[in-house]
């Protein structure tokens, strides 16, 4: 038997050298947090980043007459405030017994706007009163919100095509003339 020499190979530095003064790799960390979060953002720009499944009982009460929206678009005392009067509901006796009720108002409360968003309700908690809805829509003509296929606002689907799913993307939007 003859003996051979172990093979060698190159050593190789497990560790880069220090070449980033702290404040570059300080800078480089936030860069790189401001682009994560900017991922994580809707491309609205509007409070849907955290995309939640709906809740069956709020998704087929409340999609009988309109879409059903997503919680995040309203503070909770706004979901409140509609939960409690919904006999007045925009002109509407949307009124539901109490055992549907109770858990559509504490999801929705517990699914709510935060944040910026949730600092303020918006006028009579109208979704469309709100400062990022107007700030969404400011390129949409006064006259699109009067057209019979959209007849107001709140149509979210008249240009949303999947607002039923959630998605408000502003890349799937198609205004009906």
């Amino acid at each position: 038997m003859t003996d051979t020499p172990p093979l060698l190979l190159p050593r190789f530095r497990l560790s880069a050298p220090n070449i980033f003064p702290p404040r570059l790799k300080l800078c480089c960390l936030l860069a790189a947090a401001c682009l994560v979060q900017a991922a994580r953002a809707d491309d609205d720009g509007g409070p849907m980043a955290a995309r939640i499944p709906l809740l069956p009982a709020y998704k087929t009460e409340c999609s009988a007459c309109h879409v059903a929206y997503p919680p995040a678009l309203l503070p909770g005392a706004a979901w409140q405030r509609l939960m409690a009067n919904l006999p007045r509901h925009f002109g509407t006796d949307a009124s539901l017994d109490p055992v549907t009720a109770a858990p559509v108002a504490t999801w929705l409360v517990a699914n709510a706007a935060t944040g910026t968003t949730a600092r303020a309700a918006p006028p009579e908690d109208r979704i469309t009163r709100s400062p990022w809805f107007i700030r969404q829509h400011d390129e949409v003509p006064p006259a699109a919100w009067k057209r019979p296929s959209v007849r107001s606002a709140a149509n979210c689907s008249a240009c949303h095509a999947q607002a039923d799913q959630g998605d408000f993307n502003e890349h799937h939007v198609r205004i009906p003339r």
